[in-house]
């Protein structure tokens, strides 16, 4: 399977059915069902532990259901070779930050994007080389493509990996809580340039798992809020985005308020 382009995936480019997931007589997934269609963006909502984490891993084949099947971009788990399949897959989470050898440079963290690795041990062609100099030239991050991983802050390596992601151009980019341990000015960094990664002519669809509505940017369009492996609501941000949600979801009778510049605050 090659990488394949949004323009020519089915109008489902997610479809989870029935997903239940049972270690050790807990059921820390229930039924799940989900649908993201084609230029849709998604934000998944929930307290920690509420599931978000083990559902992005089922969608991209890290982690198996106990019940249920998953659908990506026309392609069913199980029956395709999910490494293959991960190459039209992006990745940017905590887990890749800390997996990700420390001593690999951030111009070789954006050259192992379209190998689907940790690390490159393939020696890149000179158009590969020069692809991923002006990545990282357009994710600020030009006069660090020496630096090696290991000593870059936590805002400078979520954004070498998101170039990583955006370097095979993915039909669909999963963000795991990507922006959590970032200070302000880091999360705004990081959300500008997901806008404008968002916003080009080969865009994916973008899933993005949360506990803070300020890191859902203004491109998003819907929300499935979940609480103990089970959903909440899910929609539109603009129907589901409500003070008795966030309550079902994190147990405190928050106000939610949509700013001028698009962006969701909640607050008590």
């Amino acid at each position: 399977m090659t990488n394949t382009n949004l323009k020519n995936a089915p109008a489902d480019v997610i479809r989870a059915e029935g997903l239940s997931l049972r270690r050790g007589g807990e059921l820390l997934l229930n039924k799940l069902s989900w649908r993201v269609s084609r230029g849709e963006h998604w934000a998944v909502l929930g307290a920690n532990g509420a599931g978000k984490t083990l559902l992005l891993k089922m969608l991209t084949g890290y982690l198996w259901p106990t019940e249920g099947r998953v659908e990506i971009l026309g392609e069913t788990l199980g029956r395709v070779d999910v490494r293959e399949l991960r190459r039209s897959l992006g990745w940017v989470a905590k887990a890749l930050e800390e997996l990700t050898p420390p001593q690999t440079t951030v111009l070789e963290v954006i050259l192992s994007g379209p190998e689907a690795s940790l690390g490159l041990y393939v020696e890149p062609s000179p158009e590969q080389l020069r692809a991923a100099e002006a990545l990282a030239g357009d994710f600020g991050l030009a006069r660090l493509a020496g630096r090696e991983f290991g000593l870059l802050s936590s805002g400078e390596r979520q954004r070498a990996l998101l170039a990583r992601a955006a370097a095979h151009k993915p039909s669909i980019l999963f963000l795991d809580e990507p922006m959590s341990n970032l200070d302000m000015a880091g999360r705004e960094q990081f959300m500008a340039l997901l806008t404008k990664l968002a916003a080009g002519p080969d865009a994916p669809t973008v899933i993005l798992t949360t506990h803070n509505t300020l890191e859902i940017a203004p491109f998003m369009t819907h929300a499935l809020f979940m609480k103990d492996g089970a959903e909440v609501a899910s929609g539109p941000l603009t129907e589901t985005m409500r003070p008795e949600v966030l309550e079902a979801v994190f147990g405190l009778p928050l106000q939610v308020e949509r700013t001028a510049a698009g962006r969701y605050l909640a607050y008590l």
